[in-house]
């Protein structure tokens, strides 16, 4: 299978299967917000479309990275998402650079938004697809962002069919600016368990396909027909 790996400016709409990745934070989020009962996330560009969304459907949660602020529920932080009982949920998420990604890419004829937290089963939900080629998004840093760039690069070699030893990868993450940001406090609306919740492997046994649902881009989880169940007490 032959692969890339991009950032969002080299985006240019010819990804037939893109795997958008985000690990610290909005993906790894994402699980979690999936794990802990939500039936989708909507995901918006701006915040003014995220509280667009909101005022037509005021039953549902809206999310965004840094600081709690009005209009917005629920903060960019898998450590307190962990804590909330989001049953039957609809939530609205916008971030920096994760939601960026995935609607640059929305309209491919498959699109996945990953994280550590969920390699293992979108290695096999592109291996399902039979896909002949893979785009990765880095979305971090224009594409530089390491831990985004150690994820795609293992769930590649997860798609050729190798078992590769994560700890090499987990070292990268775990050592890059944007976990050191996390620990150091230097970002808003975080859990001192952040950094690790990003740093667990297949923590879930579900993928995340994102697509577009009544002019909205939706994410859902789904699990690959091989998909084993995860040991970790997953809702789904």
């Amino acid at each position: 299978m032959d692969s890339r790996t991009i950032g969002i400016p080299e985006v240019d709409g010819a990804e037939q299967v893109a795997v958008v990745i985000d690990v610290m934070r909005a993906f790894t989020t994402a699980a979690w917000v999936f794990h802990r009962g939500a039936e989708k996330i909507v995901l918006a560009a701006d915040v003014d479309e995220a509280l667009a969304i909101k005022a037509s459907h005021p039953g549902w949660l809206a999310l965004k990275d840094g600081a709690r602020v009005s209009g917005f529920d629920l903060v960019n932080s898998p450590g307190l998402i962990r804590e909330a009982d989001l049953t039957g949920r609809t939530v609205i998420q916008k971030t920096t650079a994760g939601t960026v990604g995935a609607l640059a890419v929305v309209e491919a004829e498959l699109a996945l938004c990953a994280s550590f937290a969920v390699a293992g089963a979108t290695a096999r939900a592109v291996t399902e697809a039979g896909a002949e080629s893979v785009t990765f998004v880095a979305t971090g840093e224009d594409g530089h962002a390491v831990e985004d760039l150690a994820c795609a690069e293992y769930v590649d070699r997860l798609n050729t069919g190798e078992r590769p030893d994560p700890g090499p990868y987990l070292h990268r993450a775990r050592t890059s600016s944007a976990a050191d940001d996390l620990r150091g406090g230097r970002r808003g609306g975080t859990h001192t368990d952040d950094v690790e919740l990003c740093l667990e492997v297949d923590r879930f046994d579900f993928a995340m396909r994102v697509g577009l649902e009544e002019g909205l881009a939706v994410l859902r989880p789904f699990r690959p027909s091989a998909s084993p169940r995860a040991s970790s007490g997953s809702a789904w």
